[in-house]
């Protein structure tokens, strides 16, 4: 079994850089290793958080007094048109080589952050893409029944930004995730994003080479700061901190009495997604916002930073909470955040 280490800071390990010490840590090469350290800590009854790339956390100052497994298990499997990937491997390569191997299904998904494990649970998407498009299966470790088996797509119960992982929170480990990716002559999927086919010169539905969707991608990524990079403190983050509103047709006309002609999309299910983004900007948080250490991106109002790392999880929260109430108050919407707490809440 790996090593087991007590006390070992969890800030280094998350993208925002917060977070305390570990009960205890250790790190899982393999599949095999992954379920033997969760399942030792269940029998001994001590508490478990798998971390993957840490870029959708927020951990507590005070840490986690438990067991943290970091998984770094590797390896890639292809069988025509389907990937069997790892869990701990990372997930912008995995785009890469998906556009290199001119495959099409996840090139808008370029530049986003974390590990593998970690896209079925939130049902990562952007820019018209999201996994539960390609997802076809999900080797995971059943914590409730002690076995290792496969979801299949249709029980992952994928939703926006959601699925069984979310609704059974702490049951089930990732070990694995099969996408199907075809090679569809090098062609992307149909672009589906108005900002990114505005970006491609291109009518929405229109196919492009999948090397210039990703590329397209990585550069409106990069201007709002949601692309990793040491020098930029705007990627100190967890992404989006909110999920865009999703509202019941009621919702949306008290809305639209307080903000006409607020920007909407009218979903499949009759609900209505409006942008959190503009819902932040107009109850009047600005990009560059500050409260404390912790401030909004200069670039994105979805994300909240930690631009210097001289921030605590409770400065972030703060903000977070002065974000949230605003906007309430203002439009009577309330947003959910987007990243996972570990011993905190919103």
């Amino acid at each position: 079994m790996a090593e087991r280490v007590a006390g070992v800071r969890l800030a280094p390990y998350t993208t925002l850089g917060l977070g305390g010490p570990a009960g205890a840590f250790a790190e899982a090469g393999s599949a095999e290793e992954i379920v033997e350290l969760v399942a030792a800590a269940d029998r001994a009854g001590e508490p478990v958080l798998v971390l993957g790339g840490g870029s959708n956390l927020v951990v507590s100052d005070d840490g986690f007094d438990g067991m943290v497994v970091r998984v770094a298990s590797r390896g890639i499997e292809a069988d025509g048109d389907r990937l069997t990937v790892q869990a701990g491997e990372d997930w912008d390569a995995l785009v890469a080589r998906a556009v290199a191997e001119g495959r099409s299904g996840i090139e808008c998904l370029a530049g986003i952050p974390g590990q593998v494990g970690s896209t079925p649970i939130q049902n990562v998407g952007a820019y018209g893409q999201d996994v539960s498009q390609t997802v076809v299966g999900v080797r995971v470790y059943d914590r409730k029944n002690g076995d290792v088996t496969e979801l299949s797509a249709h029980e992952c119960r994928f939703a926006y930004r959601h699925s069984v992982f979310k609704d059974e929170p702490g049951r089930y480990v990732v070990l694995a995730v099969t996408y199907e990716l075809p090679a569809v002559g090098g062609l992307s999927g149909p672009v589906a994003y108005r900002e990114l086919a505005v970006r491609l010169g291109v009518a929405l539905g229109e196919r492009v080479p999948v090397a210039r969707a990703r590329e397209a991608v990585l550069e409106l990524r990069r201007g709002k700061g949601m692309v990793l990079d040491a020098a930029d403190p705007d990627s100190r983050s967890a992404g989006s901190f909110f999920t865009n509103a999703l509202l019941s047709a009621a919702e949306a006309a008290e809305l639209e009495r307080r903000a006409p002609g607020f920007p909407r999309f009218d979903m499949p299910d009759g609900s209505v997604k409006v942008p959190a983004a503009w819902l932040i900007e107009n109850a009047g948080f600005p990009k560059g916002y500050r409260r404390g250490a912790a401030r909004i991106s200069t670039k994105h109002t979805l994300a909240l930073t930690n631009p210097e790392l001289s921030a605590t999880t409770a400065d972030l929260l703060a903000l977070a909470r002065e974000v949230r109430d605003g906007v309430r108050e203002r439009f009577g919407v309330t947003l959910v955040n987007e990243p996972v707490m570990v011993g905190v809440r919103l």
